[in-house]
């Protein structure tokens, strides 16, 4: 599984002109599933996401002293198989290690199901779906999260 990790100020997801999920300060998720990916792999993430340190502290001093738990920030989940394109051979991305449409949708919900259990405020794309997503980073901290099946 491969999440990559924003911290936003503010993020939204559109899809034929309509606003479907939007959120506040908090953090934009990326998210790739691969063929490999179980329950593990999901619960791994899901606790790091919402435990990471990557907030400041109401004084503004130290930039890592908050999780998103923490702030009571907002979440904005999308799905986004292209994180696992290998583009090390040939002139067009290979996808063989995302894991099928149906399995990846199952383990997204999953997810997201995983994130909404803490309590906070979490927003989705549409699964599948041509998704514009529009982000402004804070900091800009932006970070990849990996997990491999064991």
């Amino acid at each position: 599984m491969r999440v990559i990790i924003q911290r936003v100020k503010s993020s939204q997801v559109t899809v034929n002109g309509e606003t479907i999920g939007k959120i506040g300060r908090g953090l934009n998720l990326l998210v790739g599933i691969a063929d490999t990916d179980t329950d593990a792999e999901l619960d791994w993430m899901a606790r790091k996401c919402l435990e990471l340190r990557l907030f400041p502290d109401e004084e503004g001093g130290d930039r890592w002293q908050k999780s998103v738990q923490e702030i009571k920030g907002e979440l904005l989940v999308v799905s986004q198989f292209t994180l696992y394109g290998d583009c090390r051979k040939g002139r067009r991305p290979s996808f063989d290690r995302s894991a099928s449409p149906q399995t990846a949708e199952n383990l997204y919900n999953s997810f997201v199901n995983k994130l909404r259990a803490s309590g906070l405020q979490v927003e989705t794309g549409k699964f599948g779906a041509m998704m514009q997503v529009d982000i402004e980073n804070d900091g800009p901290v932006t970070l990849l999260l990996e997990r491999e099946a064991t």
